[in-house]
């Protein structure tokens, strides 16, 4: 199997003068905000981010509905787009939950073709006022679904619990995937405090907030087909997989730019430590290895925006190799800081902690591997 498939226009990989201009409003906009800095302060809150900065994201630059047909409230654009401002929200450790909400939940709604879900929630999705979340889509990981669905007079109710569920304990829409008679099936469910227990997690990566959900009789509605809901949950974590990989080569371009310009003002031995051999070395490596990634997450990001039959080769390649390059590259951020750079008081270790746990999110490198070989049609190796 190639893996390029011929409906990708290579163009598609180019950045558009549209993009390029989102771009640029969106740094500014992060620095404005406050940047890497400017989430510390934000992470005793309630919610953990700031909620005003959020509503203007979507207000004011429409980032929520980058990807949403227009007919939902959206702007009509791509996941490439998207994929903009995730990179620059990777960039700036945006610690608001825009992954779970525009790149997972709007997407599922979308995949499933249930016309009455798409109208009643997306056009919220897009502007700002709903935030979602997934749970139950990994059936090999933490977060495995032990959900089941039961049919009752007023309607089906959910019982049960999923685990490790990005921003399940904030957020105000749930998309659950539980089992029924019939099989496997996917809920919309707006969580109660009577219906539903949400417990917060305590994790690694303090920006990416995670949450056990405990379902008790909560009320929920059917999206999509029982026939058609693998291939969404499918469809749904490769789209998150190709956002994530955005996310990561942002983070890792901040890493680089900021060990880049330390390198360059710390002297010692009368000149900057950046003019030594060993240092130039080792930020060549980054480098390398940065460019690698922006290829790759830019090659799923098209398959995504495209609809591909690639996207699932697209997006495991993308994980594996942006998985790497970010942990590679906040390595080094802390590494080549030197000193400062192992202390609490600097931006490194929040992206240090942001790398491990993104690689390991939506499955590990290892799985990545297999399931890549797989579809290629590469013979693997049984385990030991």
């Amino acid at each position: 199997m190639h893996l390029r498939h011929p409906e990708i226009d290579p163009q598609l990989l180019s950045e558009t003068d549209e993009q390029r201009q989102l771009r640029t409003v969106l740094r500014d906009f992060h620095t404005e905000a406050g940047g890497p800095e400017g989430v510390r302060k934000h992470l005793a809150t309630p919610r953990g981010y700031d909620e005003l900065l959020w509503m203007r994201l979507a207000g004011e630059i429409g980032v929520h509905g980058l990807a949403v047909p227009e007919e939902y409230g959206g702007s009509g654009f791509t996941f490439a787009e998207l994929a903009v401002a995730l990179e620059e929200a990777g960039r700036a450790l945006y610690c608001a939950p825009l992954l779970p909400t525009v790149a997972l939940a709007a997407p599922a709604l979308l995949h499933s073709g249930d016309r009455a879900a798409c109208e009643r929630y997306l056009p919220r999705i897009a502007d700002g006022t709903l935030t979602a979340t997934v749970a139950g889509f990994d059936a090999d990981g933490p977060a495995d679904s032990q959900v089941t669905a039961e049919q009752g007079g007023s309607g089906w109710v959910l019982r049960g619990q999923a685990d490790f569920v990005l921003d399940g304990a904030g957020a105000d829409l749930i998309l659950v995937r539980a089992r029924t008679p019939a099989g496997p099936r996917l809920f919309a469910c707006e969580p109660t405090p009577e219906a539903c227990r949400r417990t917060p997690r305590s994790v690694l990566d303090e920006t990416r907030r995670q949450a056990l959900v405990e379902f008790r009789g909560a009320p929920a509605i059917t999206v999509g087909t029982t026939e058609g809901t693998e291939d969404i949950v499918s469809a749904t974590l490769d789209t998150g997989r190709a956002a994530l990989a955005a996310e990561q080569v942002g983070g890792s371009g901040h890493a680089l730019d900021a060990t880049v310009d330390f390198v360059a003002q710390r002297h010692q031995f009368g000149r900057p430590i950046g003019s030594f051999q060993a240092v130039k070395h080792r930020l060549a490596d980054v480098l390398v290895a940065l460019e690698a990634a922006r290829s790759a997450s830019s090659y799923a990001s098209a398959c995504a925006a495209a609809c591909s039959p690639q996207l699932p080769v697209a997006a495991c390649a993308a994980a594996v190799v942006c998985s790497e390059t970010f942990r590679l590259a906040t390595a080094e951020y802390v590494q080549l800081h030197g000193g400062i750079g192992f202390t609490w008081e600097h931006p490194a270790h929040l992206y240090v902690r942001r790398a491990r746990t993104s690689e390991v999110l939506f499955g590990t490198t290892d799985r990545h591997r297999v399931r890549l070989a797989e579809l290629i049609g590469l013979a693997v190796r049984p385990a030991a």
